[in-house]
């Protein structure tokens, strides 16, 4: 199927693309007026986009059925001040709540049951039960249209960022991924949830270069077992393997002496368990077992 975002109306353009382009982090900002009237929203037009200097951007995209602003893009042109309260799942129903389109002068602090905490150095209240809160002062205010749906990035530069002890790691230097619990959007009503029993490693090749899947020998590349994700784990290794004298492996010599008299199917069973170890996580072990193979 072809979409032609051209053909498409504003509602059905932002449908396929939050389906498309997800999971989305959750930015839930809270600002303040000259008047002193507060605002806290979610949105999920939000991510990093620097280190140093450490900038991050979201979007208070205008309404699509009207062509209204929100509060919060009105707010930050007033006073260029936000704090991006980062959302977890204890806390996605009444991050929710607050997007409820309420009256300006109404804090959705009370009406979604947060508790406002003073911020240090800018004026907007930090919300307590976030375990990370990040202070910032606001850059710039780039619209990206006119029209119903165009979005205004809010390119904001976090100058302190306030982080629970509960989600820090046993040496209380970095987050513990696995004890923060984030939400991020989908399309429509759909959000997910990342904790330990979805989180996976993929090893960076940062600063030493992989083989590539192109040096990988013709036998494992045209594998109809392994996938292009297993291909590409046996690749990022930084110098083409060698046969390990020392390795033992008992279901390793079960094939070899199961199926030594068929050649074929001792490659199938040898790729399936290279693939059983790649998806383990075992690089090292799948590519003694292939070596066999190749061999």
């Amino acid at each position: 199927m072809i979409v032609d975002l051209n053909q498409l109306n504003p509602m059905q353009k932002q449908q396929w693309l939050q389906h498309a382009v997800a999971p989305r982090p959750i930015c839930f900002a809270s600002t303040i007026d000259k008047a002193g009237n507060i605002n806290l929203s979610p949105f999920s037009f939000f991510n990093l986009f620097s280190s140093n200097p450490p900038v991050v951007v979201f979007s208070p995209a205008r309404r699509v059925r009207d062509n209204t602003t929100k509060h919060t893009l009105q707010n930050v042109l007033e006073v260029p001040e936000v704090v991006i309260n980062i959302v977890d799942y204890e806390m996605v129903q009444q991050v929710s709540l607050s997007s409820c389109e309420f009256p300006k002068e109404v804090n959705e602090f009370v009406k979604a049951g947060f508790t406002q905490e003073a911020a240090t150095i800018v004026k907007p209240p930090m919300v307590k039960e976030s375990k990370v809160k990040m202070e910032c002062k606001v850059l710039e205010v780039k619209p990206l249209g006119n029209e119903g749906g165009a979005g205004n990035l809010i390119i904001c530069e976090v100058l302190k960022m306030h982080v629970d002890d509960r989600i820090l790691n046993d040496q209380q230097t970095m987050i513990d991924q696995r004890k923060l619990h984030h939400v991020a959007r989908l399309g429509g009503d759909w959000y997910c949830k990342v904790d330990a029993s979805n989180l996976f490693h993929v090893e960076k090749p940062n600063t030493q270069i992989g083989i590539g899947i192109d040096a990988l020998p013709e036998t494992i590349r045209n594998s109809n077992i392994l996938t292009g994700n297993n291909l590409a784990q046996l690749a990022n290794v930084h110098e083409y393997p060698v046969v390990d004298n020392t390795f033992e492996d008992q279901k390793l010599k079960n094939i070899i002496q199961y199926f030594s008299l068929n050649v074929e199917e001792m490659d199938k069973e040898l790729h399936k368990y290279a693939k059983e170890l790649l998806d383990a996580g075992k690089v090292k072990e799948a590519w003694q077992v292939l070596l066999t193979d190749v061999l």
